[in-house]
């Protein structure tokens, strides 16, 4: 069905242009062109942007938000924290979850999300009788909230360096590379609305000698491929002790860097390992509203795009989820380290939330505004308080996930004037599914 949206700005590929026709047919941007409000078409009024994507996604940590802030701790903390959380979930409860949470994306701009999905398997590692029951939970959680995913099929096999996984841990492991390949082979799903990518979960969880069997799976199905990097310094001091190289170095041993490959985090790095990320162009998605949460520290953001590896942005652990957020913090982050401004221009900023992002999951025909483009748009209104008088350009480094007042996903409207089509009480079916899941706690 042929559909023509005029926007009073859009965000072009050379930038915002005010007064825009843009028309669709088949969930395709089919023509962009200068013009005068026909009054024929679908009015976009405020500044409109192509779809967003999130690259990195835990939807189960949504339920942490504000659980883990009453006292002092670390990263590691708050993983017993949250390994408390997924041992409560099951297909059913999880797919209510990831609804209201992919819901709540949606009404942030996000018209596509990579989910680093490791919570595989029933308590104690027993499988469910279809072994990817947790995994058609987040596709079918995803299409009902009216956005696209990638669901990036985790590979988790051990508790740390030379360590089997115990407790909770044994409900992400397959037990060996070979059964998480053929039970990642052995699911499909329809490629229009979501693809299956890899993970290795990090060097500390999936031994070297398995790292290949990973890779390869990707490469011969063209998938892309994401793993956690560096995020902590005890990662780095127990690969070198284990290795004798930083993780960086053991994955490029073992072929995984790339540019189908994106590196979460990337917060401890060494000099070398820009190079070999950059030199690689391997991408680097990075977090930083979780980053800060966790207090994990600031990454090397400007070192890293000087050095060649395009930067995404993902949610994370979802202590907020505003892409927004995140990209200005990328910004404002480089400058607290770096003591100069303008690193990232806005123009460099939307392309992180954007073509970037969308690009590390697999879809290279969105985050753009454009004829052959998928139909993503999505619209800020400009006459609100936090924006009223900037110019367009200029929004995006101010602009937060409530000045989204509309979103179209391949061409179909998910978000209309603030408002999610599908879930109309994001809030409520939230409060609902967390509430749930901390019912029995004291």
């Amino acid at each position: 069905m042929a559909t023509a949206y005029w926007c009073e700005w859009a965000w072009l590929p050379s930038g915002p242009v005010p007064g825009v026709l843009v028309e669709v047919d088949g969930g395709t941007i089919t023509s962009t062109s200068a013009a005068d409000d026909p009054g024929t078409a679908e009015r976009l009024p405020g500044l409109t942007l192509p779809g967003i994507a999130n690259a990195h996604s835990h939807a189960f940590h949504r339920a942490l938000r504000g659980r883990t802030s009453g006292g002092k701790g670390t990263f590691w903390t708050w993983r017993d924290q949250m390994y408390r959380v997924a041992a409560r979930l099951d297909p059913d409860s999880y797919h209510r979850l990831a609804t209201a949470v992919y819901a709540e994306m949606a009404l942030a701009g996000i018209t596509c999300v990579g989910e680093f999905h490791y919570l595989h398997h029933a308590p104690g590692g027993a499988r469910y009788g279809d072994p990817n029951a947790m995994s058609a939970a987040l596709v079918q959680a995803a299409a009902d909230a009216g956005i696209r995913l990638t669901l990036l099929d985790t590979c988790y096999l051990a508790g740390g360096f030379g360590k089997a996984v115990e407790g909770v841990q044994l409900r992400f492991s397959d037990g060996e590379p070979q059964a998480w390949s053929k039970r990642v082979a052995d699911f499909t799903v329809d490629p229009h609305r979501a693809r299956i990518g890899a993970a290795v979960h990090s060097v500390r969880a999936v031994p070297a000698e398995a790292i290949s069997e990973v890779v390869g799976w990707t490469r011969e199905s063209s998938a892309p491929l994401h793993v956690h990097l560096s995020e902590q310094r005890a990662e780095n001091e127990a690969c070198l002790a284990a290795h004798g190289c930083t993780p960086t170095q053991l994955l490029d041993l073992h072929g995984a860097l790339g540019e189908s490959t994106t590196a979460v985090h990337a917060t401890h790095l060494a000099a070398g390992d820009v190079a070999l990320l950059g030199g690689s162009r391997t991408g680097v998605c990075l977090c930083p509203t979780t980053e800060a949460d966790l207090a994990d520290g600031i990454g090397p953001a400007p070192e890293l795009s000087v050095a060649g590896s395009p930067i995404s942005v993902g949610s994370d652990g979802h202590s907020v989820i505003d892409p927004f957020a995140e990209v200005q913090a990328v910004e404002s982050y480089a400058r607290l380290s770096q003591e100069t401004r303008g690193n990232f221009a806005p123009a460099s900023l939307v392309a992180m939330a954007t073509e970037a992002g969308h690009r590390s999951l697999g879809w290279p025909d969105a985050g753009w505004i454009g004829a052959g483009a998928r139909a993503d748009l999505v619209t800020l209104g400009l006459d609100g308080v936090r924006l009223a008088g900037l110019p367009p350009e200029a929004a995006v480094a101010s602009a937060r996930a409530d000045d989204v007042r509309e979103v179209i996903v391949d061409g179909r409207r998910v978000v209309r004037d603030g408002v999610h089509q599908a879930v109309p009480d994001v809030a409520g079916r939230l409060g609902e599914e967390i509430t749930a899941l901390f019912r029995d706690e004291p």
